[in-house]
């Protein structure tokens, strides 16, 4: 698989071993492919994982919070994943080897439409870019004017709890919140899956009604896979794709305020948000007054 160097999400299962009611540890082997220049975290090509997933190219923070001195791309490791409720991160990290890094393909194709492209600034026009919705129907982005729009990304085959799950979860929060308060009224939630492959609508519909999603309040997007690369991209959202599995995404985290007039208010990084700040800026959002 092709290095990545950004955060990925998890394939998680059922399996694994119990070391307390919410947590699964998981021996891991592998080569550190990059590390952040921060150094929480790394990007690791690491064999399959008994129980857990097969062998993959991500990201991993460790515990510690900080990478290990001394461990550096070509490295071989050894180490234990541990999964919790709402994390996943690495501990007991030792180098065991080295080993000369993959060079990528020559000629490979690009896994990814999303680069090149400026960032929106506050202030400015959303692009309008084609969707199709979880019921099938085409909409486009500029057919959410009159409503102030709270949009996230994500894809439903990424169980990492702290990523797009996490996502998920916060749109619900926000979602019981503004369905309780006659001031939120003209609040919409948006969800664009960068995986149209997989997130068909009939499988956003599905993953809909698992949220318990309304579709007055909530609406959930797939489309064309460069379209959707091209808009996220303009909200700071970069999405790879291993040329020979367009399903072995990396990613990171990107959520936004979008005023009534379709216009760029805030974007938040990462998955530091919390309901409670998105609700405090939606409520600052001068059309949202009655």
């Amino acid at each position: 698989m092709r290095a990545h160097t950004l955060f990925i999400c998890l394939a998680l299962a059922a399996a694994g071993c119990q070391s307390s009611p919410s947590e699964r540890t998981y021996p891991l082997e592998g080569q550190v492919l990059s590390v952040a220049l921060d150094r929480q975290q790394a990007a690791i090509k690491h064999e399959a994982i008994k129980g857990l997933m097969p062998a993959m190219t991500m990201s991993y923070k460790v515990k510690e919070q900080r990478w290990p001195d001394g461990i550096a791309p070509g490295d071989l490791i050894q180490a234990t994943l541990i999964v919790a409720s709402n994390d996943a991160y690495l501990t007991a990290v030792r180098k065991v080897g080295q080993a000369p890094l993959e060079q990528p393909p020559v000629n490979a194709p690009a896994p990814s439409a999303s680069s090149g492209f400026e960032l929106l600034k506050p202030g400015e026009a959303v692009p309008d870019v084609p969707f199709v919705d979880q019921d099938g129907r085409k909409r486009t982005f500029a057919s959410f004017k009159g409503s102030v729009v709270a949009v996230t990304f994500i894809y439903t085959q990424c169980p990492l709890p702290d990523f797009c799950p996490l996502m998920d979860r916060q749109f619900v929060s926000i979602q019981q919140v503004i369905k309780s308060d006659p001031t939120l009224a003209k609040v919409h939630l948006v969800s664009v899956s960068f995986d149209p492959l997989t997130d068909t609508p009939p499988v956003l519909k599905k993953h809909a009604r698992a949220l318990k999603a309304d579709p007055a309040r909530w609406t959930l997007l797939t489309g064309d896979r460069d379209d959707i690369d091209r808009f996220a991209a303009r909200f700071g959202l970069s999405v790879l794709r291993a040329p020979n599995d367009q399903r072995d995404i990396t990613h990171n985290l990107r959520t936004a305020i979008v005023d009534a007039e379709g216009k760029l208010v805030k974007v938040y990084l990462g998955n530091e948000w919390t309901p409670d700040q998105v609700m405090a800026d939606l409520k600052t959002v001068g059309t949202m007054k009655r």
